[in-house]
Order: C-alpha cells, then sequence, then structure tokens
C-alpha cells in the first residue's frame, strides 16, 4: 500500500508503507507502562499517528483442511499424484506481493522461501533450516515438514519430489517454475517413469475464493539525476547484443543460416531488469520498487506489457519519446502465441517461466544468460556515488538510532525487538530520498538473534536484554540506492564464549574488506577468507557471505556473490556479513556494503589488474565484545580506523543531536574490549 502526502508530485514517487505484520502468538507477559519521558512521549506528528495507528491483528493457526480438500477433488479430475505450490510468481520475484502468496495461503507458513507439495493423502512443505522452526510454528497438523539441506536429508524439494516419484503425475503452474529448474526437473522424472503436466489454470487461483487483487499504483520514472544512462542508451546495448548472437545453426552444418535460425529479439520476464531498462520504478510489491510487466526488444520495436491503469501521463510520454508500444499485460501470451514479431528466434534467460517456453516452442527461443543482469551489476559512477550517499544518510540514521537505544536501555527502560525496529524506520523516514524499507527488519536479541532471518512481530516480540547480543539487519530504500547494514551489539557485559565468537566474525568481516585480488577472481574464491577465523575454533555460518545489491532496485541482486563463480569487476557493489549462531542462545553478524575498485599494489604484477574494496556502509562497530588479545596489530588498526573514519564522514549529518555526536564520539574514540573485574570483583568499562 502506498502513503501519499499532499506535497507528492512527479519528482518525488510515493512513499512505500510496510504491510501491517500479523503474529501466531502473542506475548507471555505485558510491556510496563512507559513513563513520562519514554519514547513514545517524543513521537508529534505523522510520527505519533504511525504509532498508535499500528495495530495488529493476532493470527491463529491456518485451518487447511477444506483447502487441501478443494485442491485434491482438482487434482482428481485431472487424474494427478502431487501439485506443488511453488513461492515465486510468474517472473520468478524473491518477494512476491500478496496476490502471488499462493504458497502461504494453501499451507499456513508465511516465510519468504519454501515449497508447497501435495498428495492425494499428505501435504509437504520443504524449506531450508532458515524457517523450519517458524514452519513448525505456523503449519496445521495436514502439514509434514521437510527440512531441505538437513543432515541425511534431502538438498531441496526437487531432490525430495525426484525420490520419491515413480510411475507418477505432478501438476504445477508452468508460469511459477523457470525454465531452467523444469527442463532438470522433467529429465530426473523421465528415469522415474514420471512427468510434469501443466494445468491450463492454476488450482490455488481457483479456490481462493478471496484472492487479493493486484497492485494498481502508478509506475513513476526513475530520473537521469539517478541512473546516470538514458534509458535509449541501454536499450541500443540490448539490440547490439542481440545482433552480436550467432545464428542457431547445428556445429555441424555448413548452409547459409536460415530468418528462422537467426536471432531477432528478446524477452524480459525479471521485473527488477524491466524496470533498470526503462529507468521506471513501481510500487507493486513489498520493499522492492517494481511493477508487473513484461518487455520484448527485437531489432525494429520495444512492445511494453503493462496495464493501462499504472500509467500516468509522465511515463506514457515517457514510453513515447522510446518508441515503446504498450500493450496490456496479460497479452503477452496473444503476442507469443501468434509469433507477432515474424520468423527467427527470441532470445530467453534461464529464469524465463517454463510456460512461455512452452509456448514459444524449442524451435523459437534460444536460452542464454540475461545479458541485463550482468551489465545492470556493474553500477556506473552515478549510481555509485548515489549509493555512497544514501549509505551515508542510511548510517545517520542508524547512529541516532542506537544513541536512543542505548541511552533508553541505560536509563532503565524495557524496550521490546520490535519497538526498536519501528524507532530505526522512523529516523530512516527523516532522511532525503526516502521511499521505504528494503526488507523486513531483523531485530533480534537472545536466541531469536540464532535465527538468521527471524523478524519481530509486535505482540510477540522479546524484550532487548543486557545478557545477550542484539542484532539488527535492516535498510533503507533510497531514490538513489538500496541499503544494507548489519550491526550486533551488547548493551551489558560479554561472556567469554559471546566475545571471543564475536572476534572471530570481525575478524572474518575484516580479512573480506582488506582483501586485494587480481582481475578474474570470483566471490567464492574469496569466501574462504570470511570463515577462516572462525574455522581456526571450529565455528562457521551455514548462510551466504554476501550479495549484490541494486541501485533502488532489489536488495538481492545477481549474478555476483560471495558464493559465485562470477569474476568480481570494478562497479560490482557486495555485502560483507559472517556471522555465527549458536542455536537457543544468541546469534551475531557484521555486515557492510563494499564496491569492487582498482587499487595500486607494490608490486604491481602483470600491470594494472588489481583489485579490492571501497566501503559504503557507515556505521561504528561496537568494540565491547571484541577480545584484544585475539586481534593482530593490523586488526586493531583497522577497527579503530574504521570508527575514526565513521566520526568523520557522519558528523555533518548529526548537527542538532547532541546524544547522537556524543555517542559517535565516544565510540570512535573508546578502547577495544571491556576491562576485566579487579580486586573485590569492581568492574570498569570504557563509558
Amino acid at each position: 500500500m502506498l502513503e501519499r502526502s499532499p506535497s507528492v508530485d512527479s519528482e518525488r514517487p510515493p512513499l512505500y508503507k510496510s504491510p501491517t505484520r500479523t503474529s501466531s502468538r502473542s506475548s507471555g507477559s505485558k510491556r510496563p507502562p512507559f513513563y513520562s519521558n519514554d519514547s513514545a512521549s517524543t513521537l508529534v506528528g505523522s510520527a505519533y499517528e504511525r504509532k498508535i495507528n499500528d495495530v495488529e491483528s493476532i493470527k491463529e493457526k491456518v485451518d487447511t483442511t477444506e483447502r487441501l480438500e478443494d485442491i485434491r477433488k482438482l487434482m482428481a479430475k485431472e487424474k494427478l499424484d502431487y501439485y506443488i505450490v511453488p513461492s515465486e510468481d510468474p517472473h520468478q520475484s524473491e518477494y512476491v506481493a500478496a496476490s502471488d502468496k499462493r504458497r502461504s495461503w494453501i499451507s499456513g507458513f508465511t516465510g519468504s522461501a519454501g515449497q508447497a507439495i501435495i498428495s492425494k493423502t499428505a501435504a509437504y512443505l520443504v524449506t531450508d533450516s532458515r524457517y523450519w522452526l517458524q514452519a513448525r510454528n505456523e503449519l496445521d497438523s495436514n502439514w509434514h515438514l521437510i527440512p531441505g539441506g538437513a543432515v541425511d536429508g534431502p538438498k531441496d524439494w526437487i531432490d525430495w519430489l525426484v525420490d520419491r516419484a515413480k510411475d507418477s503425475k505432478i501438476g504445477i503452474d508452468a508460469r511459477m517454475i523457470s525454465h531452467e529448474k523444469a527442463t532438470s526437473l522433467n529429465i530426473q522424472l523421465n528415469h522415474k517413469n514420471s512427468k510434469l503436466i501443466y494445468p491450463p489454470q492454476n488450482f490455488i487461483d481457483m479456490v481462493w475464493k478471496e484472492k487479493p487483487l493486484r497492485s494498481k499504483e502508478p509506475v513513476f520514472i526513475q530520473s537521469l539525476e539517478f541512473t546516470g544512462r538514458e534509458a535509449s542508451t541501454k536499450i541500443a546495448e540490448v539490440r547490439a547484443w542481440i545482433q552480436a548472437q550467432p545464428p542457431a545453426v547445428p556445429s555441424y552444418s555448413k548452409a547459409t543460416p536460415t530468418p528462422a535460425q537467426m536471432h531477432i529479439g528478446t524477452l524480459i520476464t525479471s521485473l527488477s531488469s524491466i524496470a533498470w531498462l526503462l529507468n521506471l520504478r513501481g510500487s507493486d510489491i513489498p520493499f522492492n520498487p517494481l511493477f508487473y510487466a513484461y518487455l520484448f526488444i527485437s531489432l525494429d520495436r520495444v512492445v511494453l506489457f503493462l496495464d493501462p491503469v499504472k500509467l500516468t501521463d509522465e511515463v506514457e510520454d515517457h514510453l513515447r519519446a522510446l518508441n515503446i508500444e504498450r500493450k496490456e499485460y496479460n497479452d503477452i501470451w496473444a503476442f507469443l502465441r501468434r509469433r507477432e514479431w515474424g520468423e527467427g528466434k527470441v532470445l530467453i534467460s534461464p529464469e524465463t517461466s517454463y510456460a512461455i517456453s512452452l509456448m514459444l516452442t524449442h524451435f523459437r527461443y534460444t536460452v542464454m544468460p540475461s545479458f541485463i543482469d550482468n551489465v545492470k551489476a556493474v553500477k556506473n559512477e552515478v549510481e555509485l556515488e548515489g549509493l555512497r550517499r544514501a549509505y551515508l544518510r542510511d548510517g545517520a540514521a542508524y547512529v541516532r538510532w542506537l544513541a536512543w537505544l542505548e541511552h533508553k536501555i541505560q536509563q532503565g527502560y524495557d524496550i521490546t525487538e520490535y519497538e526498536a525496529a519501528w524507532r530505526l524506520t522512523e529516523y530512516r523516514r527523516q532522511n532525503k530520498h526516502y521511499w521505504g524499507l528494503a526488507y523486513e527488519n531483523i531485530s533480534a536479541s537472545g536466541p531469536n538473534a540464532a535465527l538468521p532471518h527471524y523478524s519481530p512481530t509486535k505482540s510477540g516480540a522479546r524484550m532487548i536484554d543486557r545478557d545477550t547480543p542484539y542484532l539488527n539487519d535492516s535498510g533503507g530504500q533510497y531514490r538513489d540506492g538500496t541499503c544494507d547494514t548489519t550491526r550486533t551489539v551488547h548493551f551489558g557485559r560479554p561472556s567469554i564464549d559471546q566475545s571471543e565468537a564475536y572476534t572471530r566474525v570481525l575478524q572474518g568481516h575484516i580479512a573480506i574488506d582488506s582483501a586485494v585480488f587480481p582481475e578474474g577472481t570470483t566471490g567464492s574464491q574469496l569466501d574462504v577468507l570470511a570463515r577462516r577465523a572462525l574455522w581456526k575454533d571450529g565455528l562457521n555460518y551455514m548462510h551466504g557471505t554476501g550479495h549484490g545489491f541494486g541501485s533502488f532496485l532489489n536488495v538481492h541482486e545477481g549474478p555476483h556473490g560471495f558464493s559465485s563463480s562470477v569474476a568480481l569487476v570494478p562497479g560490482h557493489v557486495i555485502t560483507n556479513e559472517p556471522g555465527f549462531y549458536l542455536e537457543g542462545r544468541w546469534g551475531m553478524r557484521i555486515e557492510s556494503a563494499l564496491a569492487i575498485r582498482r587499487v595500486k599494489t607494490k608490486g604491481e604484477f602483470n600491470g594494472d589488474v588489481w583489485l579490492g574494496f571501497e566501503r559504503l556502509t557507515c556505521v561504528p562497530i561496537q568494540t565491547r565484545m571484541v577480545k584484544e588479545s585475539m586481534l593482530t596489530k593490523e586488526e586493531k588498526q583497522w577497527l579503530k580506523d574504521h570508527n575514526k573514519k565513521c566520526l568523520e564522514r557522519l558528523e555533518p549529518h548529526l548537527k542538532g543531536d547532541k546524544r547522537a555526536f556524543k555517542w559517535l564520539k565516544r565510540e570512535s574514540d573508546r578502547g577495544i574490549g571491556i576491562a576485566a573485574p579487579g580486586p573485590g570483583g569492581i568492574t570498569i568499562d570504557w563509558d
């Protein structure tokens, strides 16, 4: 949902308002009443209105019995043994709109990743370790949780399904699975005398009586001030790429290629790629400034498939200037069926929905890695400068919030994880170019911090305690950049095991940040640097070390990352986020955003081929949990320099906030660790 202010105009898109959270559990104890000088009393105007109107409905565990019965009736008509309900939408998006949360509706599980598989007599939910606990809490007795990636368990839902399938007909909406996955799955199922079946209608859509409508919010222009490149230039690059592709002829053929073998265009289905290419943004999906569309580009025409209700006069002028035809969103299927481009082959990416492959037939398409994904990932200087500005503003908001949070806790107030996250969002709202959050706040204390993707509910959040680390992973969406920052802090005296684990995490973070490497190096080759210190103590983390991110686009963006075999190049941006999680007790993570840049080295072996990182994030790293004796001389200096640089860069942004500046100055000057107890148990803190 969008929240417009009276001053909204074409230059300023509406703010995205995060959806109201629901909870499957209620708080065990009521929060004590605020004192008169508590955080609520400092809110005025629209912030106060948001606070008192932030009503959360308590969600009961969904009874899926009737829903499953309805699906099984449809399965029986099609003589299916299984029906698969993926998490994805027709564009294979990581985050989906409310109208595309089919797996959530049928299962009751609200996590962002997981597949529902329904058989004639049972129902299964396959998800990875990030969501096992959540799934156990949300699934009713009709469902069996299949822990994907567990020791001695299936790798994923495909592995599980192939293992069980025998002489089976397995139904799925072909729009909701990628060409790459469907092709691989079909090959594996053939060996089990099984096959995928594609019913003409989605079963969930047929029985979901109160399915939300798709967003009608308008698309808006992302101006040259933020993009650094005209959309016309980007379209010309895509056309040059199409022309550069050789004809699709057999390697043994010496005949002249026929018109049918020539590549004449490309169909783009990725929402972030369409938004980036056309310099447009939208509000159709929570946390992501995207809009639902398809885009066809050939050598002589460009066709955008987009609902007309989303067009403003300004956007229509923008499309007209680019010579772009517009058709209805659902007209894509008639366009493909009639082959309106004429003779020739269409280039598609492996992530394109399998329904499009089926419609084209294999004679009419060639699958190639996404050209746009690769170009989009390399930020130009305008985008990089925008990200630098966005991370400075976001860092200032983060520091204001940390100063507020520490002040309240030291005063003796109980602050919940939800309250802390909510207040941080309020600080971000004050920033220039703020649009919304980049993803749901991860705000976690105690055992909740041991869940890498935990997000608190208003009614079920824990109080932030003084005995365990508190982890906050969050970021703002700004017109000039997408932010993603994690810091872990302690408000008491950390235990020895907490300090040692945190120091190992910090050492991994420093190792990545300080790395120098030659051209051609991939993220996966550097990943070990983040884990080496943890491995020394037999510690590790099960998530990736870092991912690419967009320029006012998705917070997760490929194709590069620290788990990827794609070579890092100048202009790539990537997060650096090692962590450690002690199940049931506490967790910690330190995350900063980096940009790959060229660096000068002493030897310059092979010339100017050496790369390193520029740090974008500007938030101090708390030294309280660091065990100084474990750090090398270089690591100690890195930590001191890091926090000093934060002071220098953020000071101009904290004018008028004496509390935040005092906190920042103290953190930059502070020594490492906490002094051990003296005679009689007396403790001395650097404060």
